[in-house]
């Protein structure tokens, strides 16, 4: 009997804790929903583009990257939060992200850690993929990280060491980082 009232009591915890968070919003006031493809851009104008996928080297994978002009289009995202039954994204939650885009790899366009680079594939099992977002000072800003908390439960995620995302520049590509100093501040455009 305590073991189902302890579990009921985990499940409920674990709804409200899904619930509590804020939803992270678009350029229009609106809540990013999963399965909605987004546009991922800087809050500020000079620095890089929209996100986009990156050849870096020729070969596959391809990574996560900046287009080098504002002006460039970039490719559209969508999310998926870690908890089935949660449609929204919300802040510092755990989500998947997926560019909505076909490429020349066979593999999947979701982000996964990659050392301190951000590139794509899903092994499906691992904490690579997960990824959050939290408010930035100015209204309606965010920074994407990594600091994986939800696919933890009930495991010990303390180990991790979480960092925020941010930009380098490699032969003239921006690359996205992990724990990118400095962080770049995003705004998120329906696509």
């Amino acid at each position: 009997m305590k073991l189902i009232e302890t579990l009921s009591f985990m499940l409920l915890a674990m709804a409200v804790a899904v619930t509590a968070q804020n939803p992270v919003l678009d350029t229009s006031g609106e809540p990013l929903r999963r399965g909605a493809e987004y546009y991922i851009k800087p809050a500020i104008t000079d620095n890089g583009g929209r996100f986009t996928l990156i050849d870096r080297n020729g070969s596959c994978p391809f990574y996560v990257g900046q287009e080098n002009s504002s002006a460039a289009k970039g490719l559209p995202v969508t999310f998926e939060p870690f908890f089935k039954e949660e449609n929204i994204v919300r802040e510092r939650r755990d989500f998947k992200v997926s560019f909505a885009a076909v490429t020349v790899c066979v593999q999947s366009t979701t982000w996964q850690l990659d050392g301190e680079l951000i590139s794509t594939g899903d092994d499906g099992a691992g904490f690579n993929n997960y990824f959050h977002i939290s408010p930035g000072q100015v209204e309606s800003t965010y920074f994407m990280g990594w600091c994986p908390q939800d696919p933890c439960l009930p495991a010990d995620c303390s180990w991790f060491r979480c960092g925020q995302v941010g930009a380098i520049v490699e032969n003239g590509k921006r690359l996205l980082v992990w724990d990118g100093n400095p962080a770049i501040p995003v705004v998120f455009e329906r696509a």
